[in-house]
């Protein structure tokens, strides 16, 4: 309740905040905001070209299969590598002014939402023009949104402020999310792997985002309910965690930076 009542106190610092990580992303580029199009749309043509004819994996619309999960990765990369350094990068007014200091990790994952809900449109396209359509599944997708959201937010409270104490968390989890891509379906199928070792795969929380993402924009069906519950209990841990871990630390901030 008192996460809500400051980020309604301080509303307008949030929102000033969210406008501030949106522009400042691409400030000083020619293209701008077109690059949240260009990048997933780079990473996909690289691994279409890569997986199918090099590694000969066959998935019927691969194409389809690969942006509709690259596309909600650079979402949840993107939010905890900004989301991990923000305090630091704002060490000048921590100093100076008072305010809820959660507003800066929160201001980079509602941007980051923001960006992945314009560059679903990409997947939208893709849907359309690629020959799978859409129904009215795809409009689940903002609710899988929110709790990728949720879970993002979490870890970067809880990283935002171990990383003003101990400097190399950045590179620790740098290196975790690269195996964290290869240990989760977005390149290859979870049916690659035999039914005795797959729940492995289901115990990380973005392959039940993912695969939400797939049911949903590609397989026009309803995402498995049982995992839908699995991430949001976990988003919801991770969120608490952090926000307690955030409040633990954020006391020694200005001593710190």
């Amino acid at each position: 309740m008192q996460l809500i009542q400051n980020l309604y106190q301080y509303r307008e610092l949030l929102k000033s905040n969210v406008k501030k990580e949106i522009r400042g992303k691409y400030k000083g580029s020619f293209l701008g905001v077109l690059w949240s199009f260009i990048n997933p749309l780079l990473q996909v043509a690289v691994y279409a070209i890569v997986f199918p004819y090099i590694m000969r994996v066959q998935t019927d619309h691969y194409l389809q299969y690969l942006i509709i999960g690259i596309i909600p990765w650079t979402f949840f990369t993107t939010v905890i590598n900004q989301g991990m350094i923000v305090v630091r990068m704002n060490a000048g007014i921590i100093k100076k002014v008072y305010f809820p200091r959660e507003i800066l990790p929160i201001s980079v994952a509602i941007s980051g939402l923001v960006n992945f809900m314009i560059s679903c449109i990409i997947i939208l396209l893709f849907c359309l023009f690629g020959g799978i359509g859409i129904t009215w599944h795809f409009l689940l997708f903002p609710l899988i949104g929110i709790i990728q959201f949720l879970f993002s937010l979490g870890l970067i409270l809880a990283l935002s402020a171990i990383n003003i104490y101990v400097k190399d968390t950045e590179y620790i989890v740098q290196f975790i999310l690269n195996l964290l891509f290869y240990a989760t379906p977005i390149l290859y199928s979870s049916t690659l792997f035999p039914e005795k070792i797959r729940w492995v795969l289901q115990l990380n929380p973005m392959t039940e985002i993912i695969d939400a993402y797939r049911s949903v924009f590609m397989y026009h069906q309803l995402p498995s309910l049982e995992g839908i519950i699995y991430v949001l209990l976990i988003a919801l841990l991770i969120l608490f965690i952090g926000l307690a871990i955030f409040r633990k630390l954020e006391k020694g901030f200005a001593e710190e930076l």
